[in-house]
């Protein structure tokens, strides 16, 4: 196979073709790495990239253990970046700060010793906005990253650089994290499926806060379904240094996703009746969308939860200045390091420490109406369905759009709330691609499934994934033209 062809082929495939001995791992690292060396200095996604001697050395040595009968895992051999939030052992962490930009673990977390487990070559970082906090991926240690569509626009965030990487076929999988849309977004915004796991899918830590970790999740991004749920089969499974992981054994995640889905009920909660602000074309490009689910049999009706979204909101940003003040309040009260903070993380810490516990305390109680409230539409619908986005990917050069048609953004993530109010629920959410906009410009629609039922939504995106084939139709034009 040419190089082109290999980064080319979907994870499973490539994993397929490198146990069956007809692809060495020395010629996929070379492969991808030839892919990064072209187009990783346009959009900027790669970063803290180790030498690419030690890399193809290291490949070699995966090749040996082949030889030798010693076949790790599923990612045997790949090259796999990890989200530059998530601590690596030996390679630099730097969470997009300054403060962190010499940072090298001497640790892992626990989803990278699970990739590296399953025989992942870690080769570097996925850039991220500073300590993950915003859509839109920049910082003043790596700069900016790109879009894989149109490389004056952003990819979205934190996982950005996850996003710009995998469309553009510099990684066979990517992982990322998602807290307020961090996963669903980037997907969204580079024609991806992008997976916010049900809360305590994936192990968080080792951390300090791992009883407090109860809005950011990690889990997997992919450019099929079938290469999604593999990644989150190594990626999940509990963990006894994380105490509120989900026991459900993760090989469940690694079986056949097709199903029946004629009589399926979904419920279609499009912008909360107009709460949500929408920029003109996305709930266009949703509801055509919905007649891919109808093709397969689902049936589709509006869904009206019995809950003030404004109070959701609220509830929202409490919780979240809660747990940012709680994180880095200390970097806030070392006035030689506040400076080196983004005006954001220092809004968010403000805030934090102005709350009383009775404050965190009524924003649970309304958390769990919440939850009540779309527990009870489960009762009636399978699914919940909703855009993944309120704006088209924007100039990377805003730090956050202002306004959506004229209506005014009060804070740097209101424009993804409807991303982050489906992160209060702990339940399951997909990012599935919906097309294009008039400027080429991808979108998103989210996929929410009750609680525990990940592997539901999985089989639900892939069965509409068969239906659709918007990744593999529709490859980003910087591909196109290397081709």
């Amino acid at each position: 196979m040419s190089a082109s062809d290999i980064v080319t082929l979907d994870a499973l495939d490539l994993s397929r073709a490198i146990r069956a001995r007809d692809i060495s791992c020395r010629e996929a690292m070379e492969a991808y790495l030839d892919q990064i060396e072209r187009l990783n200095p346009i959009v900027n996604a790669i970063v803290s990239l180790r030498d690419p001697e030690s890399l193809i050395a290291e490949a070699g040595e995966r090749d040996d253990q082949i030889a030798r009968g010693e076949y790790l895992g599923w990612m045997h051999g790949f090259p796999h970046a990890v989200k530059d939030l998530a601590l690596t052992a030996g390679i630099r962490t730097t969470m997009g700060s300054p403060l962190f930009k010499d940072f090298v673990p001497r640790v892992d977390q626990i989803i990278v010793e699970r990739l590296r487990g399953a025989g992942a070559i870690i080769i570097g970082k996925t850039n991220v906005p500073e300590f993950g906090l915003g859509s839109q991926t920049y910082n003043r240690v790596f700069g900016t990253t790109l879009n894989a569509y149109h490389q004056k626009m952003t990819p979205g965030g934190s996982s950005g650089g996850a996003a710009s990487a995998l469309a553009l076929r510099m990684l066979p999988v990517a992982d990322g994290s998602d807290m307020g849309g961090s996963l669903r977004n980037p997907a969204a915004f580079s024609n991806l499926f992008g997976f916010r796991p049900s809360f305590g899918r994936v192990p968080f830590g080792p951390a300090l806060e791992v009883f407090f970790n109860q809005l950011a999740y990690e889990g997997p991004m992919a450019r099929t379904v079938p290469d999604l749920a593999a990644l989150l089969s190594t990626m999940a499974g509990a963990d006894s240094r994380a105490p509120l992981s989900h026991p459900e054994d993760p090989r469940i995640f690694s079986g056949a996703l097709n199903r029946d889905f004629r009589g399926t009920r979904l419920g279609w909660l499009g912008d909360f009746g107009s709460y949500l602000r929408m920029e003109e074309g996305i709930l266009e490009l949703c509801r055509a969308a919905l007649q891919s689910f109808v093709s397969l049999g689902c049936i589709v009706d509006e869904a009206k939860p019995d809950c003030d979204p404004a109070a959701t909101w609220s509830s929202w940003t409490t919780l979240r200045h809660w747990l940012v003040a709680g994180g880095f309040g200390d970097l806030d009260a070392d006035h030689s390091k506040r400076s080196e903070l983004k005006p954001e993380l220092q809004w968010e810490i403000e805030r934090g420490l102005s709350l009383s516990a009775r404050d965190v305390f009524r924003a649970s109680q309304v958390r769990t109406a919440w939850y009540q409230s779309i527990d009870r539409l489960f009762d009636h619908f399978d699914y919940l369905l909703l855009p993944a986005a309120q704006v088209f990917p924007f100039d990377a050069q805003m730090h956050w759009p202002k306004e959506i048609e004229g209506h005014p953004m009060d804070t740097y993530h209101r424009w993804m709330e409807a991303c982050s109010i489906i992160s209060l629920l702990g339940c399951p959410a997909i990012s599935v691609p919906v097309g294009f906009n008039r400027g080429g410009l991808p979108m998103g629609m989210q996929i929410v499934g009750h609680i525990h039922a990940d592997l539901a939504v999985l089989q639900l995106a892939h069965a509409y994934d068969q239906a659709t084939h918007w990744v593999r139709g529709n490859p980003p034009r910087l591909i196109q033209e290397d081709a």
